[in-house]
């Protein structure tokens, strides 16, 4: 178990180096001058050609990138273009209210995504599970901008039940700011789920140790939840740990239309700004937080299935 934790976060470092290198890569061939940028349109071409040799603007590529590498394996990751602030700091400030919004987002998909699910393959065929397939059809297919922008208008500017944007401190007021964009951003992954447990239960739902659990005279909520859904959950545990580490990533486009402070809308704006540091920090923030989420979910593999624990144990010895 040691050998295989290790050997996971060995893996963290190659997946750092290609996502770094990615937008590195990005970033330069973005339209825009950071020194420009900075000093506005007044400045002078020598401002400007000052300024970019003082940030190193002007050293090439791979000199550039090999520079961030080094400072990032020190644990600097340098200083905004902005406001020559700490990136990591700032970025650090806005991981607690993305971990905020993606932890409500989970918690929404599995609440309602894992009952609806286990419900619809117990009443396959039916009603029910027509209607639920038609709506987790209609929310995984709906783009997220498209769906959150249906909700402010629905229910903050016509009803007025909830605020259009922002997040406001104190936990009521905070928690009122958080449905909205909590339940735009799990729309995809509530559908995703209900649909991922209905197809594991379905599978489930046919083995012989079913029918031998209902001859044995169990009760059918019994049989439900300790051998219907306990065998079933490896794909459903799968499915809520990659819809995870996809949220923290994918909160961009929500934190941007209801203006929730989190990474995504930093991200958003330090790449209007063309602020590098900024955009490089985010991603090795969220990359390493999300390979934390995917460790996490292989392990908790061993408890949910017996037999994956069994494998540990037997490669030990």
């Amino acid at each position: 178990m040691l050998r295989y934790i290790l050997k996971r976060f060995l893996f963290v470092i190659p997946v750092l180096l290609g996502a770094t290198l990615l937008v590195f890569t990005i970033m330069e061939f973005t339209p825009g001058d950071p020194a420009k940028i900075i000093l506005g349109n007044e400045a002078t071409e020598a401002d400007i050609a000052n300024l970019r040799e003082e940030m190193g603007l002007d050293d090439p590529f791979v000199v550039r990138y090999v520079r961030f590498v080094g400072n990032m394996l020190r644990g600097d990751l340098g200083v905004s273009y902005r406001n020559n602030l700490d990136v990591s700091d700032q970025i650090i400030q806005r991981l607690k209210n993305t971990m905020i919004l993606a932890g409500a987002a989970v918690f929404i998909a599995v609440v309602i995504g894992i009952p609806v699910g286990i419900i619809s393959a117990i009443k396959q065929y039916t009603i029910f599970d027509n209607v639920v397939m038609m709506v987790t059809l209609f929310l995984a297919a709906s783009p997220v901008f498209w769906l959150g922008l249906m909700l402010v208008i629905i229910f903050a500017l016509r009803l007025g039940i909830f605020p259009a944007a922002g997040m406001k401190p104190g936990f009521p007021d905070m928690l009122i700011c958080l449905v909205l964009p909590a339940f735009t951003l799990s729309s995809n992954t509530m559908a995703t789920i209900a649909r991922t447990t209905r197809a594991s239960m379905l599978e489930v739902v046919r083995q012989d140790y079913i029918d031998t659990a209902r001859a044995k005279g169990l009760k059918e909520s019994t049989i439900t939840v300790r051998h219907m859904l306990k065998n079933a959950l490896i794909p459903i545990v799968t499915m809520i740990g990659l819809s995870f580490g996809g949220l923290l990533g994918g909160s961009v486009v929500t934190e941007s239309i209801f203006a929730w402070p989190g990474v995504g809308r930093f991200v958003v704006e330090s790449i209007n700004f063309k602020d590098t540091p900024s955009v490089l920090a985010s991603v090795v923030m969220l990359s390493i937080f999300s390979t934390f989420v995917n460790l996490f979910v292989d392990l908790l593999y061993a408890f949910v299935d017996p037999r994956i624990k069994s494998q540990y144990q037997t490669k030990r010895r």
